[in-house]
């Protein structure tokens, strides 16, 4: 999957300094095994809790780390990124991702009617 080259950049300092763990992960525990989803949880919720006002912790706003994958998803669909592209980047069919993250788009309609046109005059 194409990444960000800031993010490229991120990784591979981290592969340099921290290297993989015996089975190739990337991030692993503090005993070089994997990582519990317990662990998971409880940095994000601190997290959540030192970046964001009470009002937005008390929200469903990227209640889980999963969330962040919806969040991107929806971003590289409202940037304007086709379909099949987007799809093709988060590991769904066309289909799914129309089902599943279609709304994002709603709102767009003036940008739509300006790119139609803009087509239209080229």
């Amino acid at each position: 999957m194409p990444i960000p080259p800031e993010l490229a950049r991120i990784l591979r300092e981290h592969l340099a300094e921290d290297g993989t763990g015996e089975d190739g992960r990337i991030f692993r525990s503090e005993r070089r095994g994997v990582i519990a989803s317990t662990a998971y949880t409880e940095v994000w919720q601190a997290a959540r809790l030192l970046a964001f006002t009470p009002a937005q912790v008390a929200s469903p706003l990227v209640r889980r780390p999963y969330d962040l994958r919806h969040a991107a998803v929806s971003l590289w669909l409202y940037a304007g990124v086709s379909a099949p592209d987007v799809a093709e980047r988060a590991g769904h069919s066309v289909d799914v991702l129309l089902r599943v993250y279609a709304k994002c788009i709603d709102g767009q309609q003036e940008i739509a009617n300006k790119r139609i046109g803009n087509a239209l005059a080229a």
